[in-house]
């Protein structure tokens, strides 16, 4: 169990957002939806990819030196990206810091190693373990085995999900989460599906059936402005939630661009297409919506 392997993005620490007290995030790499405002394109994928930050390289020529394909430096330019294999040699070759791998393999023995040198700060303020992506979902069973551990360390543990994932094979692992925070990013299935590339059936489905077993569950609507950040979709999604969420609450998380940099250094399109983050005016109607529906507008940023 504590060489159980899991594909990690990175372990975020001290983090105030995400669940109570002082915590770490462990960033899990994967996701099977597509959303087209996501901020972490880094973790759609498990296999590792190459950052390349232009501004950092000096044309040393290290990184070309070291690739078994002899990619040259500049790795978003013609032809060159697709020949990338992921190996991450030259990340760890460059003296720049030109290079970055998006995803790094642990067990859970070492994840436990970095965890432990923080006690004294989830003791103090409550603090604990947040899994989020990606999509933590996706790798069951390293999720699993990395929660029990964590579990036997007495820590508080929360779990940021979409919500797309068998309930079934991760029920054992969310019997043991303090909190649930999950998305729903659409209600209209049709548009949930252009918007992220999935139906939003499996979602609601699951989230119907956690808020039957009583569980405590925070949802949360990243709100995009000409997207699902409208009157009509915010007050269906407050009524869904009342109808199945024992305690309701619903947290807005406003829509923002601080990813577009990382499209350009993994050489991908960013799509900026009718993307809007809400004002302050309008999540202050967006909130009254959500209560007058009689949801609890909660707030964990």
């Amino acid at each position: 169990m504590m060489n159980t392997k899991g594909k990690i993005l990175q372990l975020q620490h001290y983090s105030v957002n995400d669940g109570n007290g002082i915590r770490t995030i462990v960033f899990f790499a994967g996701c099977p939806l597509r959303c087209r405002w996501c901020a972490n394109p880094e973790g759609l994928q498990a296999q590792n990819r190459i950052m390349y930050i232009a501004s950092r390289c000096i044309r040393c020529g290290r990184c070309t030196d070291v690739c078994p394909r002899q990619i040259g430096c500049d790795l978003n330019g013609s032809g060159e990206r697709p020949r990338c294999i992921g190996c991450g040699i030259c990340a760890t070759a460059c003296p720049a810091h030109a290079r970055k791998n998006t995803v790094r393999e642990m067990t859970v023995e070492q994840v436990l190693g970095w965890l432990e040198k923080n006690l004294l700060f989830y003791r103090v303020s409550g603090g604990g373990v947040t899994y989020s992506g990606g999509e933590c979902t996706q790798q069951v069973e390293f999720l699993d085995a990395l929660s029990h551990a964590v579990y036997d360390m007495g820590l508080d543990q929360a779990v940021e999900t979409s919500g797309y994932f068998s309930l079934e094979k991760l029920q054992p692992t969310l019997d043991l989460m303090d909190l649930l925070f999950i998305d729903i990013k659409h209600m209209d299935s049709e548009k949930h599906r252009q918007y992220t590339g999935v139906d939003n059936g499996l979602i609601l489905q699951n989230l119907a059936a956690l808020g039957e077993q009583g569980k405590n569950i925070v949802v949360r609507i990243p709100t995009v402005m000409g997207i699902n950040g409208d009157e009509e979709n915010v007050r269906r999604t407050a009524r869904f939630v009342k109808l199945h969420v024992p305690a309701p609450k619903l947290e807005l998380l406003p829509y923002h661009s601080y990813g577009a940099d990382k499209y350009t250094q993994l050489g991908l399109p960013y799509d900026e297409q009718d993307f809007r983050r809400p004002s302050d005016e309008e999540l202050a109607r967006l909130r009254q919506i959500v209560e007058e529906e009689g949801v609890e507008v909660v707030s964990f940023r």
